[in-house]
């Protein structure tokens, strides 16, 4: 082919295309993302905590976005944390006084946050009255032991979160929360995926018998997002699972006003 027939043809290409092109940021980041931690928790949790950072580091490359990691909220000004579009919580949740009132203003002011399974965790002891009803309302009723696959269905297919995935799938072994009153009951709370009923009984030692089983919500009054995966370290093992945390991450950022996703 000759050069001058290589310039029609592409021409004609582009001549025929409708669809948006690739819109490439350059050297310019994206958005701001905050991993907030502990190496202080359940083994399990803290193996999670570390495959999380490293999932959401890979997926930096090219400078699509800035990921940095904490321990210690309160190492962050206000000012210094609303700089974050998001925090991604994969195994805590603010423990200090001044964790919570920093986390807490965040929030309240436009904050973005991803939480995994043991950052919502909470029972009648935590006495943080503005995180359970951040988190829907529920406290800690029980869990299915050992930690094993499951099915788990889609509540809302057109959600943003969920819409390229299946109506239902197997997700890797964990531990899954069941939470006391059922997230669902609260109006501000909308389920995007539940664990499935077929799943009963589920565990081997501690053995759940049923009740709802929310698996990921939301908030509307906030934006946040909820997983109850996050336990081992067996949960970046299937694809369909990373799409849904990829998803999740890019629903939250996407919301935020200062960001173009």
């Amino acid at each position: 082919m000759t050069f001058a027939a290589c310039i029609i043809m592409l021409a004609g290409c582009a001549a025929g295309k409708q669809a948006r092109p690739a819109d490439y940021a350059g050297s310019r980041v994206r958005f701001k993302a905050l991993i907030h931690y502990t190496e202080y928790a359940e083994e399990a949790h803290v193996q999670f905590a570390h495959q999380t950072i490293d999932f959401y580091r890979k997926l930096t490359v090219g400078n699509g976005f800035q990921l940095d990691v904490t321990r210690n909220l309160a190492d962050y000004t206000p000012e210094e944390l609303m700089e974050y579009n998001v925090i991604i919580s994969p195994n805590t949740t603010p423990h200090s006084k001044a964790e919570r009132e920093l986390f807490e203003k965040y929030m309240d002011n436009g904050g973005g946050w991803v939480g995994f399974h043991a950052a919502a965790y909470n029972d009648r002891n935590t006495n943080w009255p503005w995180f359970l009803q951040f988190i829907g309302g529920g406290v800690f009723k029980c869990n299915n032991w050992p930690p094993q696959p499951a099915l788990i269905e889609v509540d809302k297919a057109k959600h943003p979160v969920t819409k390229n995935l299946p109506e239902e799938f197997v997700i890797p072994a964990s531990e899954y929360y069941q939470w006391t009153p059922e997230p669902r009951a609260n109006k501000d709370i909308e389920v995007l995926m539940s664990l499935s009923p077929k799943n009963y009984p589920i565990g081997l030692k501690d053995i759940v018998y049923g009740d709802d089983w929310p698996m990921v919500w939301t908030n509307r009054n906030y934006r946040m997002i909820y997983l109850n995966m996050g336990h081992g370290d067996e949960e970046y093992i299937d694809a369909e699972q990373q799409l849904l945390f990829i998803n999740a991450l890019r629903w939250i950022v996407s919301r935020d006003p200062r960001v173009e996703m």
